[in-house]
C-alpha cells in the first residue's frame, strides 16, 4: 500500500464519522413549541398548546367562560393550553398564521380567511340543539298582515339588516336577495344595521322595517317566547356551516386526531366546558362545508380580512 493511500485511509474515516453526525442531526425530528421555526410542509408538536379566541364581550370575561375548556383539554390531551384573546377575528388569524396559535375558534368567514392565510383547517364546529346539525340557515322575516309574500315584493321596502361581518344578519340574506334579483344598495326605501340578531327580528315585529334577517336560531328562540307573535318566515337559505374550530394543517396529525376527538367528547365527558361556552355540542366537520361560503364571497367581493 503506498503512502498515499495509507495516509488517506484516517482521513475519510474522520470525514465519514462526521457526515454521519451530520446526516443524525438533521434527521432528529422537532418536538419543540409553535415557535420554534418549522420547515414548510414539516409536522410540529407544541409544548404547550394555544388556543386563539376573540372576545365577544369584554377579555377578563371570555377567559372566565374558557377556563373548563382549557382544564378539559389539558387534562385530556396532556399538555398544558393557554387561551390568547384577540382583538378581532383578523388577530387571531395573523396569530395562527404566525404559529403564535396552534388551534382557534373562528367564525364561518373568518374561517376562509385562516384556510388563505394562515394554513388552517375545520376539524368540528358548533352542532344546532334542535336539528343535531353543524349548520343553521339565514332568515328573512317580515309580518304576516304586510302583504309580502315573496322577495320581489321586497322592492321599494325597507329592510334590517344586523351587521355588517354577520354571516346569518347580511352576507348570506344580500347574496339570496342578489339571487333572487333584489339589489340591497338600490332596491330598498331604506335599509340599516341593527346591531343584533334579536333587535333586526323586533325591528319587523314592532313595525319599524318591514322585513329582517336574522338567522333561524334566533327566530326560533325568540317565537318560543312568544316575543314575535305577528312574524312569519318569508325566506330561507341553503344550511349555513356554523363557526368551526380550526387548527394548523402542519399539527401534528396524532394531535389533531386527539384535538377533535376531545371537542367531540365534551357533551359527554366536560359539558360544563359547553355551557360557559353556551353551546350544547360539537360535531365533526370538513373543509368542503364551507365552499358554499367561499362562492358568496367571490360574488359579493368580500374583503375577508375587513370582517372583524
Amino acid at each position: 500500500m503506498s503512502n498515499i493511500r495509507k495516509a488517506l485511509i484516517p482521513l475519510l474515516c474522520i470525514l465519514f464519522i462526521f457526515g454521519t453526525i451530520g446526516c443524525t442531526a438533521q434527521g432528529t425530528p422537532n418536538t419543540g413549541s409553535a415557535e420554534s421555526g418549522q420547515k414548510e410542509g414539516s409536522s410540529y408538536t407544541p409544548d404547550k398548546l394555544k388556543i386563539g379566541v376573540i372576545p365577544s364581550e369584554d377579555s377578563e370575561n371570555v377567559e372566565s367562560k374558557m377556563e373548563p375548556l382549557k382544564n378539559y383539554l389539558s387534562k385530556k390531551l396532556g399538555l398544558e393550553v393557554e387561551i390568547f384573546v384577540a382583538n378581532d377575528y383578523t388577530a387571531v388569524v395573523e396569530a395562527m398564521r404566525s404559529k403564535q396559535v396552534d388551534v382557534a375558534h373562528l367564525g364561518p368567514f373568518s374561517y376562509l380567511l385562516a384556510t388563505d392565510k394562515a394554513n388552517a383547517e375545520a376539524i368540528v364546529s358548533k352542532v344546532d340543539a334542535d336539528t343535531g346539525l353543524p349548520t343553521y340557515k339565514s332568515v328573512i322575516l317580515t309580518r304576516k298582515d304586510s302583504g309580502i309574500k315573496k322577495l320581489s315584493d321586497l322592492k321599494g321596502k325597507t329592510f334590517a339588516f344586523i351587521d355588517p361581518a354577520s354571516t346569518s344578519g347580511n352576507l348570506v340574506p344580500r347574496n339570496e336577495l342578489l339571487k333572487n334579483g333584489i339589489d340591497p344598495e338600490k332596491d330598498f326605501s331604506t335599509s340599516l344595521y341593527a346591531g343584533g340578531g334579536d333587535a333586526s327580528a323586533l325591528a319587523v315585529q314592532n313595525k319599524k322595517v318591514d322585513a329582517a334577517a336574522t338567522s333561524d336560531t334566533v327566530y326560533k328562540e325568540m317565537l318560543a317566547k312568544n316575543m314575535l307573535p305577528d312574524v312569519e318566515v318569508l325566506h330561507e337559505s341553503a344550511p349555513i356551516p356554523t363557526s368551526p374550530v380550526a387548527v394548523r394543517k402542519d399539527l401534528d396529525s396524532g394531535l389533531e386526531e386527539k384535538i377533535k376527538q376531545a371537542y367531540l367528547d365534551m357533551d359527554k365527558e366536560s359539558p360544563e366546558s359547553l355551557k360557559a361556552l353556551g353551546l350544547d355540542k360539537y360535531g365533526e366537520i370538513t373543509d368542503s362545508a364551507y365552499d358554499n361560503l367561499r362562492e358568496i364571497a367571490k360574488i359579493l367581493n368580500l374583503d375577508l380580512s375587513e370582517l372583524k
